[in-house]
């Protein structure tokens, strides 16, 4: 069964193989791309989705998104992330994320319409259900649901969100960064009544991405095998020197595990139903706090703590030789 989509990124190298994920996939239809700050600024989020489209020739629009988070930069006592310190291996600069994708710039625009503005015209005006997911921050969404409380109520299957972490985090020693970066927007979004499914860390560093799989990508003879090649071995690299994951020589591609989870849901394992609240403050900022209890809060989404590595590629794959 094809599903509609609309795919929320903050475009850097893992939402790229989401974004070919969702454009070449059989069963998925790809309505709309809306960018936002995260990975990288505003205009170079929204820039990297439109090459994307462009390399593609995809006829997908892109809608801009915000450019902050709702609240956090007008905070003063918010902790900041570790200082940036440039890491070198081989004389080389490693990066998970460059600036800008090496791929052509773009010719097209976004359109005119911006993001949150998009989702409430959209989803007003629906006639069938369409699944969100969200593989950056959540500030479009939040955005969205401050001016219309019961968008999500409505013509949505489902909201998908790649973030948070409950045994493995990133940002801090309590949060991934998707949540970390906007935890208020996250903790609206949370509550916003729609059916939730969290695509966490624990789940995206076990279905993880080997050298050898990125051979498997080439061997396609396409565009997007290439690509994702290129982009999983840039992560690959900063993995190893940075944060090696349980099988050598691999990297956790967070935002195409969720796409690839739409596509066929048996690719997360061990989805508990779950009371889930985001951390707002101090230590605990944009920790996804999950109930451990027995007499938990009402449960309120779905949280993966496993994935499977081999139907990942599989899925990935699938894609991957069309074009």
């Amino acid at each position: 069964m094809v599903k509609k989509v609309i795919l929320d990124v903050d475009t850097g190298s893992d939402d790229a193989v989401a974004l070919m994920t969702a454009v070449l996939h059989e069963g998925v239809e790809l309505v709309a791309a809306c960018s936002v700050a995260g990975n990288k600024d505003i205009e170079k989020t929204t820039e990297n989705t439109l090459r994307v489209m462009e390399a593609l020739n995809a006829d997908v629009p892109v809608y801009r998104g915000c450019a902050e988070p709702m609240v956090k930069f007008l905070c003063q006592n918010r902790i900041p992330l570790p200082e940036y310190k440039p890491i070198m291996v081989d004389g080389k600069l490693l990066e998970m994320h460059s600036d800008y994708l090496d791929i052509p710039a773009s010719t097209r625009k976004p359109e005119a319409l911006s993001a949150p503005m998009f989702y409430l015209d959209y989803l007003r005006n629906a006639t069938e259900p369409v699944t969100i997911i969200a593989v950056g921050p959540l500030t479009n969404l939040a955005v969205a649901l401050t001016m219309d409380p019961d968008v999500f109520k409505h013509n949505v299957e489902e909201i998908v969100i790649m973030g948070g972490g409950v045994t493995i985090t990133n940002a801090s020693p309590s949060a991934e960064f998707n949540i970390w970066y906007d935890p208020e927007a996250a903790e609206k979004v949370v509550q916003c009544g729609a059916k939730i499914t969290f695509v966490p860390l624990d789940a995206t560093h076990r279905a993880v991405i080997t050298k050898d799989d990125c051979v498997t990508f080439r061997e396609l003879g396409t565009f997007a095998g290439d690509f994702a090649a290129d982009l999983c071995e840039q992560r690959i690299a900063m993995h190893s020197a940075t944060q090696p994951l349980y099988i050598p020589d691999s990297a956790a591609v967070h935002d195409a595990l969720a796409v690839s989870y739409v596509i066929d849901p048996s690719v997360l394992k061990d989805v508990r139903h779950v009371c889930l609240h985001v951390g707002l403050g101090d230590f605990g900022e944009g920790q996804t706090i999950v109930d451990p209890r027995y007499f938990t809060g009402e449960k309120n989404c779905w949280f993966a703590f496993d994935g499977d590595r081999f139907r990942f590629v599989e899925i990935l794959c699938e894609a991957f030789r069309k074009k």
